[in-house]
């Protein structure tokens, strides 16, 4: 699985707004400051994050965005729904619109199963434990396996 930069930058971004103090907005230039990255893109990103209900922008001149609920309900796989799309796809299709016969006909199981591996961790993790760094138990005991760290 591949997680695209857009959809670093938008988790980042969000852990940003999440450790706002008070839920104050904050200026698209100092989310890009706070986590080192490029202004214009974020910019396009929060316009995708807005639409996605995740945050919202607030104008004037004490402006900024803000979280769209609490950090408490919005998963990691919110915030990479609202800017990449579905979490799986094979071949930009959802792994249910998928069809394989012969040899192949388990591997439809295979992405399925892979879909849901992945919603086990990011339908799990919220803005306000990524934040805090407390992590649900199970995404803790993922990360601390030996091989977790062993590229294949």
């Amino acid at each position: 699985m591949r997680v695209s930069a857009k959809a670093d930058y938008a988790v980042r971004a969000c852990a940003e707004l999440a450790a706002s103090p008070h839920g104050e907005p904050v200026r698209a230039d100092d989310l890009a400051a706070g986590q080192q990255l490029p202004v214009a893109f974020l910019e396009r990103i929060l316009g995708d994050l807005r639409r996605g209900g995740v945050v919202t922008s607030v104008r004037g001149r004490a402006g900024g965005y803000r979280l769209g609920r609490p950090a408490t309900e919005i998963t990691l796989a919110d915030v990479i729904r609202a800017v990449d799309g579905p979490l799986v796809t094979v071949r930009d299709e959802r792994p249910t619109a998928l069809e394989y016969g012969g040899s192949a006909r388990a591997l439809l199981d295979v992405w399925v199963a892979l879909r849901v591996s992945v919603r086990d961790v990011l339908d799990q993790v919220t803005l306000a434990d990524l934040v805090s760094g407390d992590l649900p138990p199970h995404v803790r005991d993922l990360g601390a396996r030996e091989d977790a760290w062993v590229n294949p």
